[in-house]
């Protein structure tokens, strides 16, 4: 396998997997396909990325794995290359709750 492949198929599941968790699509498409998949399991997927990731990642490792070993090994690959860049990417989130400042004692 080429080491470029792999790099594109990094960003092609972290990109299809942020846009199916995280983003309402064109056309709010993506996000009514979110609506309707409920409250189930299914919408339990698309509400999780790391969950997702690893649905995303088993078409990119059937096309590009030569042999069910890389498929294997590429599936769980792929998808933990997306976490991490999912996980790079991330806004943190701001603190709900901020301590007083104590004023300086002179």
């Amino acid at each position: 396998m080429e080491w470029y492949l792999l790099v594109l198929g990094s960003l092609a599941v972290w990109r299809l997997t942020h846009l199916l968790s995280a983003e309402d699509g064109p056309g709010n498409i993506v996000a009514k396909l979110r609506g309707a998949a409920g409250r189930g399991a299914l919408g339990d997927m698309f509400d999780c990325f790391n969950c997702l990731s690893l649905w995303v990642s088993i078409p990119f490792a059937i096309i590009l794995g030569a042999g069910w070993r890389q498929m294997v090994l590429l599936w769980l690959g792929l998808s933990g290359a997306s976490i991490l860049l999912q996980r790079l990417t991330d806004k943190p989130m701001p603190a709900s709750y901020v301590e007083d400042r104590q004023p300086p004692v002179e």
